[in-house]
């Protein structure tokens, strides 16, 4: 009787695993499954959407194993988020919810782990591709959802979160939860349809379509720190473009001239931030987390090293509950990433991720002022929207801002990195796709 070809079964699935196809699926449903997180959980359940997770994971761990002869094992992941993932680990033995602690940390792991998994199966190019085709498909399904609620049926869909405001021209929310949650997701996915549209990677009547659609969105949000990320991203814009425009021999001085006024930026920014919140119309919202980071204050001064224990979501243990029942809020997490990581695994924690962040900006930046085409402009700026947003919210800390951020990292790690010097890697992976004008090469799928 003849036998089974087990071994040419064998050789089918890793040649699956390690297909272009493949490669391609996977990073659609990852970051299609992460940015429609709140409605997989409001529809179908948490833990639904932990499975899918989970799932995203072991397929992810298999792609990496039958691809493992490409890629080096010293450039898998930052070190930074390496370290600061360890931090957050070693929590769990001064925390006052250790399964709490375990329970965050697996999340952050899980969603860095496909990030991992994303970088190193996806070029520049096609990672923003994929996230450009599940925004597309997200955003106008919030429109629709939008639509249906505040115009057709003028009523609000409770178990989406969606108020139904849109014939009052907002604040809408979509399928993201809240309205900050969309306008941050609709500023993330603007700059990935510009990109798309100066690298001409999909048609121009697609390219008008995604950038209309992201820009209505976010207007109707009525979010106020959709202002500060479209200011803050413009001007990066205008900087990054100035930079790539002057002479290599003149291009340090400018560098350093951007990092000084960014500095002083932020001074000013500081100085003047009554007048500032009140032009844009978020005094109340402002005042919130004044009170909020206050109280945070008091806490972190307890324990300014370690933190209080990692727990990502903020839940009814201490401080956390302690905290909403001072403030007579329900507050699930500190209205800011940096105020979170420092209430939760103290200074050593904010030092670790501000250095893991900085650096992944600072090497996207540079890669981005030194080659020659528009798309390495897209993983800095990303970065801006990302780092800006942190300081009034805490997207940064969980789905898909945690998920977006270390894929940047993770993208910047591969192009700048001190372990490019040990292993050998060619730092320019990305650049077979493209041409020397900056255009697309038609392999890049």
């Amino acid at each position: 009787m003849a036998q089974p070809n087990v071994r040419g079964g064998g050789r089918g699935l890793v040649a699956l695993l390690s297909s272009a196809a493949m490669a391609s699926a996977f990073t659609h449903a990852a970051l299609g499954a992460v940015f429609a997180g709140y409605l997989i959980e409001r529809t179908a359940g948490r833990i639904t959407y932990v499975t899918i997770v989970a799932g995203l994971c072991l397929v992810g761990a298999a792609m990496l194993a039958a691809r493992r002869r490409e890629i080096s094992a010293l450039r898998l992941a930052p070190t930074t988020l390496l370290v600061f993932l360890a931090w957050v680990l070693a929590s769990v033995t001064w925390s006052q919810d250790a399964g709490g602690t375990v329970a965050g940390w697996l999340g952050l792991a899980g969603l860095a782990f496909i990030a991992v998994v994303i970088g190193h199966v996806r070029d520049t190019l096609q990672t923003a591709r994929a996230l450009g085709d599940v925004m597309r498909v997200l955003l106008t399904l919030s429109l629709g959802l939008e639509i249906l609620s505040g115009i057709l049926l003028d009523m609000p869909l409770r178990f989406l979160g969606i108020q139904g405001n849109l014939a009052m021209l907002g604040p809408v929310q979509g399928i993201f939860g809240t309205r900050n949650s969309l306008g941050f997701v609709a500023v993330l996915a603007l700059i990935t349809f510009l990109v798309e549209y100066r690298t001409m990677s999909v048609p121009p009547g697609l390219s008008l379509y995604s950038a209309v659609l992201a820009g209505t969105l976010a207007a109707l949000s009525d979010s106020p720190t959709v202002l500060v990320l479209a200011v803050a991203a413009a001007t990066a814009t205008g900087a990054l473009a100035l930079v790539r425009r002057t002479r290599r021999d003149y291009r340090r001085s400018v560098q350093w001239f951007f990092g000084g006024a960014l500095i002083m930026g932020i001074i000013v920014a500081y100085l003047f931030r009554h007048p500032i919140i009140a032009w844009i119309g978020a005094a109340r919202d402002f005042s919130t987390r004044a009170d909020l980071w206050a109280q945070i204050v008091v806490f972190v001064r307890a324990r300014p090293i370690q933190g209080w224990g990692w727990s990502g979501t903020w839940t009814d243990e201490f401080p956390f509950g302690t905290i909403n029942y001072i403030l007579r809020d329900t507050h699930r997490s500190a209205l800011s990433a940096y105020f979170d990581v420092l209430l939760q695994v103290g200074w050593v924690g904010l030092v670790l991720f501000g250095t893991f962040a900085g650096l992944a900006f600072v090497r996207s930046w540079l890669v981005a002022s030194e080659r020659r085409s528009i798309l390495y402009a897209w993983t800095p700026l990303i970065l801006v929207a990302l780092l800006v947003d942190s300081v009034f919210e805490s997207f940064a800390l969980a789905g898909y801002g945690w998920l977006m951020l270390v894929l940047c990292a993770v993208r910047a790690g591969q192009s700048r990195s001190w372990r490019e010097r040990l292993d050998g890697a060619s730092p320019d992976s990305d650049l077979p796709l493209l041409d020397t004008t900056g255009g697309l090469d038609r392999r890049a799928g």
